[in-house]
């Protein structure tokens, strides 16, 4: 497991790690790094109904490990391709949920976790890891939950590490690493809680 003291000085430093296929904890930093501009988040119309429909109820830590677990199998696509979420990163980051210090965002149909995602929460940055749906829009729903806690809540800084064409649609962009860590300085000094 890697010590939680450890992970915390990485997240603040601009450093992540994820497991390897030999077991290994691999450590990026990437440049450019990807961010989602908080006040550029993008939800479209369709999203926005779905939204505003109340399909899904959003929880806060209700069910870390469930989130955490249900990201790892959403990474094994196909089956036999593996995860960078190993147990040994599972067991590291519910350490962390039980320091104060990773969060899960959940969309909930009942009593059925229907999608979600989870990060690590450090002054006015959130760190997105991973996020996951079992149901259509699931996943978009706690992001746009998520989005809408950090304004709340004055954060600075959503880092997504890289984008895709998934989180461009929101508004994802890259950023140079100095820029980055500029960003990320002036973020892990702010005094933001996230619960």
């Amino acid at each position: 497991m890697i010590p939680t003291d450890l992970l915390v000085s990485a997240y603040a430093s601009g450093w992540f790690p994820m497991g390897g296929a030999d077991g290994d904890i691999q450590w990026f930093s990437p440049d450019p790094r990807g961010i989602i501009p908080i006040e550029g988040f993008h939800v479209s119309r369709r999203l926005g109904r779905v939204i505003r429909s109340g399909a899904f109820r959003i929880e806060i830590d209700r069910d870390f490990e469930a989130v955490i677990g249900a990201c790892a199998e959403a990474e094994r696509e196909p089956a036999d391709a593996g995860t960078w979420i190993d147990q040994q990163i599972h067991d590291s980051y519910c350490a962390l949920h039980r320091a104060g210090v990773a969060h899960s965002v959940e969309a909930w149909q009942g009593e059925r976790l229907a999608g979600g995602l989870y990060g690590v929460a450090l002054g006015g940055a959130f760190f997105g890891e991973s996020m996951f749906h079992r149901v259509t829009d699931a996943s978009k729903v706690a992001l746009a939950a998520l989005v809408d806690r950090m304004r709340a809540r004055g954060f600075l800084l959503l880092d997504t590490q890289w984008t895709t064409a998934h989180l461009e649609q929101f508004g994802a962009i890259e950023i140079p690493r100095p820029r980055y860590l500029k960003l990320l300085s002036e973020a892990v000094a702010l005094d933001c809680s996230f619960v």
